[in-house]
């Protein structure tokens, strides 16, 4: 496995910067130009102890629980490790310390100063001093001889120096370094180091190579040095077992070389190629820890891994399989250590012997390496004596000590993940000083926990709502949450005192507005959260607990896992908790959404929390708008997606703003309207501090839709964006919230305008399929300004196909509204359908539902047809009325009424027919209204009444229904087809207005009346109109087939006044309809007829004049064929 780099993080400011690992490599420890030392658990703690020893540090060193620091007022402290409690200072220079080290025992410390001295002090007696002077300029740095005969250190004055500890006196000096006045302008601070355990070579980093010295006799044996080194070296550390040296330079290129082949075995670069200020390696592991000039920590991970198991074994006796049980049972569950019991390990030796050998089955969270029967122990003092004497025999007696170890297996299944703990949203960690208990849209309130007081401080953002309030924490409350009525406080369960719940309503109208409640003994407070009118608090019992905001208990219900987190808006309670055990560092979480108004719901019960993989949840909440939300992690914020069944859906990534790698965005809230993302920005941590007050940061908001960057993805990221961000409206609505009718309105226009822009990118690239897709989204009055964008440029079978589209919309819409009609005037009759309406498509249009009406209702066609002037909303202004808002309104506040306009239907405008379905006459049902296809939408479309809805109810009947039965088609000659825009001219013919009448006799004799069926059911008013009104139709189109007669009679029928509609109704009901017209019936229709074809002018006249005066007129001389006859040749 190839040598990784880890991401760097932000550790301390910039500046110098130290690092070591503890002796058993279980934490990293730094220091900085901020004078505070600081203790990770690995390179993810985002939470690290923080020790403040000075000013500014220098240098430290670790050994046996000494934490020996350089600070800047020129002395040496020790402070305990890693309770960080001062111990005294060791000693003091007239300069400042530049860098301190511990010998192998830990009973001396050497320091080098900018006085020119070295001091080498007694760990015990700090009065036991010694001494080094010679050195001509300031001291770089120094480095023990594992057997503490040697010192050796390099200055500023360009020399590098041995010295015998004994009497402090000078064996050898080297000149070797570029001389210096100051540390700060040294080009490299030289940190030398002796091999480990023997310290045969001293390592010396000098310009671009490492120069080993041998031990006694001082001779430059050997450089190591790599192409990739352009720049001097800054720091030589050598590995625990003693074969490795790494070295890192002031550019950043770290190298590591085998010492015994003299061969780099890794290269690495820094990332930014910062100065490389410290680097130590891992006690146990091939692991390399680095820290740069500006103030960022690193980790190099498997360094060593190609050289094999044997290359990672460590130099202290504690690296033995003891080290297996170096941890107590307690430490490894926090961990997440999985611990099995044990299991035979199978060995598979020849000689039979210990076949049935127990092993732990253990999984280390330090992964530490399990020896074979080939491995070596590099770090043991029979393997340096090989690397001393070469002596294979030792390699031999080793080996076999190895193999008479026992083996243990490693476990390498699936590690349970340690279950998050319960913690407040817009909270810091509550074990700091000085924290935020809660950062809210309402306010902040903070906590000062230490020796000189425990308070705790409220601030509301707008000063009208409270005034801040100084609270005592008594009772060392660390849970807390603020709205606009209350603030709420809770402390956990202590031996002496049980969790307590605090409450100040400050918007009581009571003297007292303080009231406090102790859970039972058995139960500690976990989360606690407020809401409208109420509070919740969550306990370890898995019980939530609501109360009113003056005290009143109230409900409670059981949780099914322990709580996570709740947050509460309005009458919204979200609950996280676990709903199971999470595996390989993902948490297992669910959530659930209730709703505690009047009238109280679950919305949300159980549903799996969509946490990105080995991540947890950082932060929950609720949008200022009421819509739940939540942040894990690595950044990623989610938002719960009321329109598409509750699911969640992703709407920022914080990562993506971070500019390095340990910053961290702190999430206070988020708002739909304006869209935004309020953070705090942490460097270096996950959490901000209290002191000096965080700036809030805005960050957009962006759904991850793909290509972006191109135009189309950018518009189709914006319109999805704008629709997830404003559903928000109809839940409000649907609440009885209030919320801007002008913000809704708006953001309809801004959708409707993005669907207009990708029509017209798609029609640009010549993809009409993708604009009739878009089409589906657009409002009928941005579906004829496509229809026209269309015809402009050009595209008229796209035209035409939207034209069907928005006459299918139309129609379809008129369906649903007379089918919700039907269904609530006949709620008990039966619904039967022939075999052929069931191969019909559900959805049917108004001429042909009308005339499927059930039998039973003598009125069903008439019925149908009087809808339209009856409602009292239109058909297709109903989905609309609560939410939808004209797009390109001038009155933001109006709503928008989509009203078709009456067109001259066609088969089209049914469902669409089976294209395979031929036709009693032989033509297709989709080719027979073929030339009706070039009737213009936008041409032909005129404004209809408004309906009052028909509250009559319709007699059920089993019987067969009146349908109305077309001829045969006859074959049509070929028609041109007419432009779009073109007003359709009906083909002239020689035939009279007599002959066609004729001509359409023999389609009356095939309706079924009265004597000729066995129903003996009368005819409706629209049967008898249609009748009358049939050779007016012909006269008029004479090119139209029997079922096209049928709806254009439908059509005409519908506009007409209901006092015409009723009188017609009466009619059928007298008898009369069973009856041809009589003939001084048809001799004034024919009057009229006569007149009409010669007054052309009088139909423009017609025309013109309003439809409601029109409508209104009654003429009580002229009869009702006249005034159908008359209308018949209106036009809009």
């Amino acid at each position: 496995m190839p040598a990784e780099r880890k991401p760097m993080r932000y550790a301390h400011p910039d500046g110098y910067t130290g690092v070591c690992f503890d002796e058993n490599g279980r934490f990293i420890v730094t220091g900085g130009s901020d004078g505070d030392i600081r203790i990770w658990e690995n390179l993810d703690d985002d939470d690290p102890k923080s020790i403040n020893v000075g000013e500014k540090v220098h240098s430290l060193a670790l050994r046996n629980g000494m934490l020996v620091t350089a600070v800047s007022n020129n002395t040496v402290q020790v402070h305990s490790f890693p309770e960080g409690t001062p111990d005294g200072i060791l000693t003091r220079f007239t300069a400042e310390a530049n860098h301190v080290v511990f010998n192998s025992t830990a009973t001396s410390v050497a320091a080098g100063s900018s006085d020119f001295m070295v001091k080498i002090i007694d760990t015990k007696d700090n009065s036991q001093q010694k001494t080094i002077r010679g050195h001509e300029g300031p001291i770089l740095s120094v480095a023990f001889d594992p057997k503490d005969l040697f010192l050796a250190s390099s200055s500023c004055d360009g020399s590098v120096c041995v010295w015998k500890i004994a009497d402090q006196t000078l064996v050898v000096s080297w000149p070797l370094l570029t001389k210096f006045n100051e540390v700060s302008r040294a080009t490299s601070i030289c940190r030398l180091e002796w091999q480990p355990r023997i310290g045969k070579f001293l390592a010396v980093p000098v310009e671009k190579v490492v120069k080993l010295f041998e031990r006694d006799t001082w001779e430059n044996t050997d450089n190591l040095s790599d192409d990739s080194i352009v720049m001097p070296l800054n720091v030589a550390s050598w590995s625990p077992c003693g074969g490795y040296v790494a070295a890192g330079s002031i550019d950043g290129s770290m190298v590591v070389w085998n010492v015994q082949t003299r061969k780099c075995v890794g290269r690495f670069q820094h990332e930014k190629a910062f100065r490389i200020c410290a680097m130590a390696w891992h006690p146990s592991k091939g692991n390399i820890v680095y820290t740069d000039a500006e103030g960022n920590l690193g980790l190099l991970e498997g360094v060593l891994a190609n050289a094999g198991s044997k290359e990672l074994a460590s130099h202290s006796a504690a690296g033995t399989f003891d080290d297996l049980f170096d941890e107590e049972d307690g430490d490894l569950l926090t961990k997440g250590i999985n611990l099995s019991p044990p299991s035979p390990v199978v060995d598979d030796d020849d000689d039979g012997e210990d076949d049935n050998v127990m092993g732990i089955v253990n999984r280390s969270r330090h992964n530490r390496a399990i020896e074979d029967d080939n491995s070596h122990d590099i770090g043991s003092p029979t393997h340096l004596d090989k690397l001393d004497n070469e002596d294979d025999d030792d390699d031999i007696d080793q080996a076999g000590r190895v193999r008479a170890a026992p083996v243990f297996a490693a476990y390498s299944g699936p590690v349970p993940t340690p279950q998050q703990k319960p913690f407040q949203p817009c909270s810091t960690p509550s074990h700091l000083l000085h924290r935020f208990m809660v950062w809210n849209s309402t306010g902040i309130i903070r906590c000062y926990s230490d020796e000189q007081d425990n308070a705790i401080d409220v601030e509301f953002h707008d000063t009208s709502v409270h005034h801040a309030m100084h609270l005592s924490n008594v009772l060392n409350h660390t849970m807390a949450d603020l709205s606009q009525e209350a603030v709420l406080l809770a402390c956990t369960k202590t031996d002496e005192l049980p969790s307590t719940l605090q409450c100040i309503h400050f918007n009581s109208r009571d003297t007292n507005k303080e009231w406090m409640v102790d859970m039972p003994n058995n139960e500690s407070i976990e989360a606690i959260c407020l809401g409208q009118g109420w509070a919740a608090v969550s306990t370890n019992a898995q019980v939530v607990r609501i109360f009113s905001i003056g005290g009143v208990q109230k409900e409670l219900f059981s949780l099914m896992g322990p709580v996570v987190s709740m947050s509460g808006h309005g009458e919204q309670l979200l609950i996280s908790y676990h709903r199971g055990t999470g595996f390989d560092g993902d948490q297992c979480l669910g959530v659930q959404l209730i709703e505690l108004g009047k009238r109280k719901r679950q919305i949300l019960q159980g549903v799996p929390l969509p946490l990105n993989k080995k991540s947890y949840l950082m932060w929950q909440g609720f949008s200022a708008e009421g819509t739940p939300a939540f942040a894990d992690s690595e950044g990623i914020v989610q938002m719960l997606n009321r329109s598409v069944g509750n699911t969640w859906i992703p709407i920022s990534n914080t990562r993506d703003h971070c500019k390095g790698k340990s910053d961290y965005y702190w999430v206070v809230g988020i708002h739909e309207n304006p869209q935004q993302l309020r953070c705090i920005p942490c460097k270096g941590s996950r959490f901000p501090p209290t002191l000096p007050r965080p700036t809030v940061t805005i960050l957009p908001l962006k759904l991850p839709y793909c290509q972006t960057s191109s135009e189309k993805g950018q518009m189709e990221e914006q319109y999805w964006r704008s629709v997830l961000f404003h559903n928000h409206f109809d839940y409000l609505a649907e609440n009885s919230y209030e919320f801007d009718e002008t913000a809704k309105h708006q953001a309809l226009k801004e959708q409707q305008e993005l669907l207009m822009k990708m029509f017209a990118l798609s029609c640009k690239v010549e993809r009409e399929f993708r604009c009739e897709e878009l089409s589906d989204f657009m409002t009928q009055n941005v579906l004829n300004l496509a229809i026209k964008y269309a015809s402009r440029s050009k595209r008229l079978t796209l035209a035409q196909r939207l034209s069907n589209m928005a006459q299918e919309k139309a129609t379809a819409l008129l369906t649903m509204q007379d089918e919700d009609d039907d269904f609530q005037a006949e709620p008990k009759a039966g619904y039967r359908r022939s075999v052929a309406e069931w191969n019909s498509p559900h959805v049917q249009p108004p001429a042909q539902s009308c005339v499927k009406k059930k039998e039973g209702s003598e009125e069903g066609v008439q019925n149908c047809a009087e809808e339209d002037g009856d409602n009292d909303m239109d058909p297709e202004e109903a989905p609309y009325a609560k939410r939808r808002l004209n797009p390109f309104n001038k009155d933001p506040v109006s709503t928008e009424k989509i009203i078709p306009k009456s067109v001259t239907l066609t088969n089209n405008m049914l469902a669409r027919p089976n294209p395979f379905k031929v036709a009693s006459g032989g033509i297709s049902p989709a080719l027979a209204g073929g030339q009706a296809r070039n009737t213009n939408i936008l041409d032909s479309m005129t404004k209809i009444g408004k309906r009052s809805s028909n509250n009559n109810s319709h007699s059920a009947s089993n019987e067969k229904s009146l349908v109305l039965k077309p001829l045969a088609s006859k074959p049509k000659a070929k028609q041109t087809q007419a432009t779009l825009f073109q007003s359709t001219i009906p083909k002239s013919s020689s035939k009279t207005v007599g002959e066609k009448a004729i001509e359409a006799r023999p389609i009356q004799s095939l309706i079924p009346d009265s004597k000729n069926t066995d129903n003996n059911k009368p005819k409706t008013g629209f049967q008898l109109w249609l009748e009358e009104s049939r050779e007016a139709i012909v006269a008029e189109s004479s090119d139209l087939t029997e079922e096209e007669i049928i709806k254009e009679g439908m059509n005409r029928f519908r506009i007409l006044s209901s006092e015409e509609r009723k009188a017609w109704t009466e009619r059928a009901k007298s008898g009369s309809i069973n009856n041809i017209p009589n003939a001084e019936d048809v001799q004034k229709r024919k009057r009229v007829e006569e007149l009409c074809e010669n007054g052309t002018e009088n139909k423009k006249e017609n025309s013109e004049e309003p439809e409601s005066l029109a409508k209104k007129q009654k003429q009580e001389h002229v009869s009702t064929t006249c005034k159908l006859a008359t209308f018949a040749f209106k036009k809009d």
